[in-house]
């Protein structure tokens, strides 16, 4: 067998480098790859850097638009505040155009825009104005660290009620569960109808919605703000770095209690008979049997009133009963006198 020959490049010197001398990583997945060397572990790969003007100095071939309804109670907000919006989205080349008539915003790209991702900035933008979100906090969407999330509550729970209460949860009492959130995910949060506007840095937005439907599936907020707090204590010690935090944090289990189901009694059969039961007397069978129905109506109007004043007796007695035990004295114990012992002698 003749020796397979070695793969050789050029260096920039002109001497020969086997590919020998490179190490290699061992292995299917290793087979074609290579040191990187200016791969440091100092550089953070997570970062977002900044997109500046010179990166693009041309413009864009074509154009790119977002447009987005918004409900009727929010047109005197939206009419207000829609110069200061006009000026932030010029300030990155975006154009915005808000149409009273068809109750929508717009915005799209225009010759001077320079970052192509401005404008699902601006989508978002719009987005959060439409669902009641005020136009300071919204206007942070626009910085590169910070993405949105609307979370569709609505359709999770059919029943109204019950929506409204696993609703609630997510505020807490007077908002202190959802201030929790908020510091813990470092996330803005806005509960508004069937959805959820959260804005923040994207790991918070994963936990933020991770809260959100297994509230709405019925697995309170608390669990997830416990283990929060844990997380943020756990991530302060680095010996913990690289270890597993399961140990940590807490395992709730689920309880199922089943209702208790009402005992019912069974009932003693009656005997078969043939014959159907003895019909109910009507009111005018009874009135014929007391006669009442042969009398005119005068008579009938006096032997009414004789009933009533003989009820209003009764009662009137009962009355006067209940009252005079007011008046009635309680039994009282009286000391018993105790015996003088005869002086000694």
């Amino acid at each position: 067998m003749s020796a397979e020959p070695v793969a050789s490049t050029v260096h920039e010197d002109g001497n020969p480098v086997h590919e020998e001398e490179v190490p290699q990583k061992k292995g299917k997945q290793g087979k074609y790859r290579r040191e990187k060397p200016w791969d440091t572990d100092d550089i953070d790969h997570w970062k977002v850097e900044e997109f500046k003007p010179e990166y693009n100095p041309a413009p864009f071939t074509e154009e790119s638009s977002f447009a987005t309804l918004f409900p009727k109670y929010r047109e005197n907000y939206l009419r207000e505040v829609w110069g200061h919006v006009t000026r932030a989205l010029d300030k990155v080349g975006i154009a915005c155009v808000l149409d009273l008539v068809e109750g929508s915003m717009t915005v799209k790209t225009t010759r001077k825009t320079w970052d192509p991702y401005m404008i699902l900035k601006a989508r978002d933008l719009i987005k959060l104005l439409a669902r009641s979100v005020p136009l300071p906090q919204a206007l942070k969407i626009l910085e590169d660290a910070i993405a949105c999330d609307i979370v569709k509550i609505g359709n999770v729970v059919r029943n109204k009620e019950r929506f409204v209460k696993r609703r609630q949860r997510l505020l807490g009492p007077n908002g202190s569960t959802l201030k929790a959130m908020e510091l813990l995910t470092q996330c803005y949060i806005m509960v508004q109808g069937n959805t959820v506007s959260c804005m923040g840095p994207y790991k918070g937005l994963k936990e933020v919605r991770r809260i959100i439907i297994d509230c709405m599936n019925n697995i309170h907020p608390i669990y997830h703000i416990k283990e929060l707090m844990i997380k943020r204590e756990l991530a302060k010690d680095p010996k913990l770095a690289e270890e597993s935090w399961d140990r940590f944090l807490p395992h709730f289990k689920k309880k199922n209690t089943k209702p208790q189901k009402k005992k019912v009694s069974k009932k003693d059969k009656k005997d078969y008979t043939p014959f159907p039961p003895a019909q109910t007397p009507s009111k005018i069978d009874m009135q014929l049997e007391s006669g009442e129905y042969f009398m005119k109506p005068k008579e009938k109007e006096a032997r009414a009133m004789e009933k009533k004043k003989e009820e209003q007796k009764e009662n009137s007695l009962k009355r006067q009963a209940e009252r005079d035990l007011a008046y009635v004295p309680p039994v009282e114990d009286t000391p018993k006198k105790k015996k003088k012992k005869a002086a000694d002698e």
